[in-house]
């Protein structure tokens, strides 16, 4: 196991990268996408993919150019910056905050309903067991995390990241995928169904997260990288975004190639969880129930530090996991995630809506960063140059188009709502 570990780390920050953008959101919505339209919107994934590695070069680049993380520098460089930090620390706050009441609804529905498939009895009193499950998930991580200790919450992040990218690439091999329709996926279209805009904006949502670019400079300082490793820190993180693709894409292939091909849809969790069970039966069931709560599992810990993350960001630009601000502030964002399985409800359809909140600090973190790595004064030999400039143009723009979308379906829902 040290070993596995030792070669894991070579991958640096880019497992940290793809921990922190796959959770069970993601899994969620590339299963409903892929069992409703099949591949039809994996060019989604792979623009938010080019476009994340044009976002996390950006931000790694510019800390080994200027030592400075993130909200840290735009307190100190930009026009009214510590209004632009605020803001991305509230709305991110809010989009993870949102996104871990899904997480944990839906992690502990998919472990109540496998025990239930065995203990039928468990049905007659769903509810607790299922509030048990989410308070007992997000007690261990929470009491993990607060260990205080860096390479700890590295070394777990990094066991539950590779079991889930095993689980779901061992499953795609399972399925034997039709090539066609993958390529064909590939060739932006809109699938003319209702639904279909909010799932691309919940594919944005978790494939560009802007958690994920605002804590790069952090996680890079906790490795010690230096000026030096700046063709360490682009390979890095193409790495991550590759990972991401392929695990995202793996996921949606194999419920087209399962669930779409059959007509299914995904109603409730487990049919979410027995994508395989068809093909593959109880064997695979078992792969991609562990695949998908490793997905939870390893994403409860960036939601519950990327607020006090942020914060030490802001104030500091050092990553300190031993404060008692950390501590406090990771056990409100827990709290806080329980109010989903407390609620109840439909947590397929809770998952992918609260995701959507995920894109509305995107443009303002994207334009940032644009704005920083173009001033030679700040990053030296290091400033963008054509290649990234266009990369983070196209991201912005994207960014935009989805956040308008987002925007629109929130409308839409509580126009609905309200009656």
């Amino acid at each position: 196991m040290n070993k596995l570990l030792q070669v894991l780390k070579k991958f640096g920050p880019a497992i940290i990268a793809v921990g922190f953008t796959i959770g069970t959101g993601s899994v969620t919505s590339m299963i409903v996408a892929g069992s409703k339209y099949g591949a039809d919107l994996l060019w989604v994934i792979l623009l938010s993919c080019v476009f994340s590695f044009a976002c996390i070069e950006a931000y790694g680049r510019y800390y080994l150019a200027t030592g400075e993380t993130a909200l840290f520098a735009f307190k100190k460089h930009l026009p009214m910056g510590k209004w632009i930090a605020w803001f991305i620390i509230i709305g991110l706050t809010f989009g993870q905050w949102n996104a871990l009441m899904g997480n944990l609804t839906i992690t502990s529905n998919a472990i109540f309903e496998t025990l239930n498939i065995f203990l039928p009895s468990l049905g007659e009193n769903a509810y607790w067991w299922i509030l048990g499950i989410a308070i007992a998930n997000v007690g261990i991580m929470y009491a993990i995390l607060n260990m205080g200790k860096f390479h700890v919450f590295e070394r777990v992040l990094l066991i539950f990241v590779s079991i889930m990218a095993l689980s779901f690439l061992l499953s795609l091999f399972i399925v034997m995928p039709d090539l066609k329709a993958v390529a064909k996926g590939l060739i932006p279209t809109i699938p003319d169904v209702e639904g279909a805009d909010r799932l691309m904006v919940a594919f944005v949502g978790t494939t560009m997260a802007s958690a994920t670019f605002l804590s790069r400079p952090l996680f890079i300082q906790a490795k010690g990288w230096g000026k030096g490793d700046i063709s360490l820190q682009t390979k890095d993180a193409r790495n991550a975004c590759i990972l991401i693709f392929l695990i995202s894409g793996s996921i949606m292939i194999i419920s087209m190639s399962t669930l779409y091909r059959d007509g299914k849809t995904v109603e409730r969790v487990l049919d979410m969880v027995g994508t395989l069970e068809p093909i593959a039966g109880k064997f695979a069931l078992a792969i991609f129930l562990i695949g998908t709560l490793s997905a939870g599992l390893s994403s409860i810990f960036p939601i519950l530090m990327i607020s006090p993350l942020m914060l030490a960001d802001y104030q500091s630009g050092k990553l300190d996991m031993s404060s008692k601000n950390f501590k406090i502030i990771t056990a409100i964002a827990a709290v806080v995630g329980l109010i989903g399985p407390a609620y109840g409800g439909n947590p397929i359809e809770l998952q992918i809506f609260t995701q959507i909140f995920l894109v509305f600090v995107l443009p303002i973190v994207i334009l940032s960063i644009w704005v920083l790595v173009n001033r030679k004064s700040l990053m030296g030999e290091f400033k963008a140059g054509l290649l990234l400039n266009i990369g983070l143009a196209l991201a912005f723009v994207f960014s935009v188009l989805i956040t308008i979308n987002g925007a629109k379906d929130i409308a839409k829902t509580i126009g609905e709502f309200m009656g």
